[in-house]
């Protein structure tokens, strides 16, 4: 029987909390209050600085490398692209103590009695922002290996909810044996989830037959038969379980009466048959009495159903990723395990299926999910979209390292360019672009000190879903569509007179960011009644702060439930 809680005593409610709180919870627990604070973790505002000397490409830009801490970036991107990611892919620290995992700007080592529970805490803190990011029927993978590979899906499970599961894919790394432990380390793990599995069912892709799957498809006149159009294969035309409506007699072309087997039914209901008959798409077999099967052309096979076994024939291996690696630096970088491009593709082929796919990877490391994705649109005409985060990765021992400006961004220019090869020689460019941002937190009760007119103009442009553009002071306007935004830097004369003038020829939806909203509404006159005016810093600081007050929530809400 159910407590009626708003009849009871506060002394009774404590009571029942207490009772409550004693009791061991089924779930994931860490050291949470005696780990080191993470001196990322702050409720700055994030505002983000374009730089073009290290951008890509011609204006205007729709894909986004951001250096910073990741953390920072997906707190930004909380506000300005909320539900909005088809897929993110992350390639976590594995946390194996092999200095991979940098936090607090140190190096942690398998013999920091907190360095699991750091890690979780660092993740969790930073899963809780993803999952605000993704659409409905998107998916998120993580790449990882067996250090933290169970804790990961019990962190995942009270993320996301183990009901969001959706598939934990084995990835053969190696293609050698590995003789130096007891049982030789052949492949890693790539976790699934998304926040409705069916939706995300409806939407994912399928993946590209082997040779070996495709050889099923033959020609039975012509044993050479290259053509996808005059291959084919018989597919089986039962069904489990019983349907009435597709319990019907077949009689084949000798005459034979044919039924479905016990216990199953036909595939199709008995106008459908009769079509695809009529069409010539039924097959009796050799002497036409076999149980009719139904006439599949290669041609007209999308894919195959993804698995979770990805074998390195088909996704490549680790040794590969190197070779990748090698090719564009001369060595192998501060990387270990980087990712092979085909093993990205399978990512994509699966979560971005979508020519306008937008894919988030805020562990980018070398930048393998950008050579990917502009591998695909190259390959198949595709506008998909990027937005990396990498972070320095400085340390106290090296305080000048920038892993984003130094490897990141330049493999994603090299494979947009074109580079030379240590291997191969010249290797044509994909093309492509991409803005180089920098995340700075800025203290709330600074912004009128410290916030950029960079800061704002990349804000508005990301939040209203317009590619980045360079600021051009002191008034700059980006048209997408029939949305306008306009930033006013000041408010001489000049600059709200050019202002008017943009307005009054434009029929569609505008948005005007100024520091004096007085002063520009009363230069507009009846013109501000149509237009929505954005005070600086006042309304910036309510929407960043509305856009993560969610992911807040979220998170109260995943601690109440430890």
């Amino acid at each position: 029987m159910s407590l009626e809680y708003e009849n009871l005593t506060k002394q009774a409610l404590i009571a029942i909390l207490k009772r409550r709180d004693a009791q061991a919870r089924y779930g994931l627990h860490w050291e949470r209050t005696d780990i080191e604070a993470d001196k990322a973790l702050n409720r700055d505002f994030v505002g983000l600085e374009f730089d073009a000397s290290l951008s890509c490409g011609a204006e205007p830009h729709r894909n986004l490398i951001i250096e910073g801490d990741n953390y920072d970036a997906l707190r930004h991107l909380a506000t300005t692209h909320a539900g909005a990611f088809h897929l993110i892919y992350i390639d976590v620290p594995y946390n194996t103590g092999r200095r991979d995992f940098v936090y607090n700007d140190h190096y942690f080592d398998t013999t920091n009695r907190y360095r699991h529970s750091t890690w979780l805490e660092f993740m969790y803190q930073r899963l809780a922002l993803a999952k605000s990011l993704l659409r409905e029927d998107g998916a998120i993978f993580i790449s990882i290996d067996d250090n933290e590979l169970f804790n990961l899906g019990l962190l995942m499970n009270q993320v996301f909810g183990e009901r969001r599961f959706v598939a934990n894919c084995i990835w053969q790394k190696r293609y050698s044996r590995e003789n130096r432990e007891a049982i030789g380390d052949a492949h890693e793990y790539l976790l699934v989830y998304a926040p409705n599995p069916d939706k995300f069912k409806q939407r994912r892709g399928r993946i590209p037959l082997t040779e070996v799957q495709a050889k099923v498809y033959k020609n039975p006149e012509n044993p050479n038969e290259t053509d996808p159009t005059k291959r084919w294969r018989g597919i089986p035309m039962t069904a489990q379980g019983f349907r009435p409506n597709q319990m019907y007699a077949i009689t084949g072309p000798t005459g034979k009466v044919h039924t479905p087997p016990e216990g199953r039914c036909w595939s199709m209901i008995e106008p459908e048959f009769l079509k695809l008959k009529e069409q010539g798409r039924v097959y009796w077999g050799k002497d036409g009495n076999a149980q009719p099967s139904i006439i599949r052309y290669l041609s007209e096979v999308e894919g195959a159903v993804p698995w979770t076994w990805w074998p390195h024939e088909e996704v490549g291996h680790t040794d590969e990723a190197r070779k990748e690696i090698q090719a564009i630096f001369g060595t192998q970088t501060a990387f270990d395990t980087p990712k092979p491009v085909r093993l990205m593709e399978r990512v994509l082929q699966i979560g971005a299926p979508e020519k306008d796919a937008v894919i988030l990877d805020f562990f980018a490391g070398s930048g393998t999910t950008a050579q990917a994705v502009l591998k695909m649109n190259k390959e198949d005409g595709g506008a998909r979209r990027f937005v990396l985060v990498s972070s320095r990765e400085a340390t106290d021992e090296d305080p000048d390292k920038n892993l984003c400006r130094d490897v990141c961004a330049k493999r994603v220019r090299d494979v947009i360019e074109g580079y030379r090869s240590t291997r191969n020689g010249a290797v044509p460019g994909l093309g492509g672009e991409f803005a180089y941002l920098r995340a700075k937190p800025v203290a709330m009760h600074r912004l009128e000190e410290h916030l950029t007119d960079e800061m704002v103009w990349n804000f508005a442009l990301m939040a209203c879903d317009h590619p980045v553009t360079a600021l051009d002071l002191p008034l700059a306007t980006s048209v997408n569509g029939n949305h306008l935004i306009a930033y006013c830097a000041n408010t001489r004369h000049s600059t709200l007179d050019r202002l008017v003038v943009q307005l009054k020829g434009f029929d569609g939806k505008v948005v005007v960011l100024t520091w004096a909203p007085q002063a520009v509404v009363s230069a507009l006159g009846d013109l501000a009644d149509q237009i929505s005016i954005v005070a600086i810093p006042g309304d910036l600081r309510r929407i960043f702060k509305q856009g993560n007050a969610r992911v807040t929530e979220l998170r109260e809400e995943l601690e109440v439930s430890e």
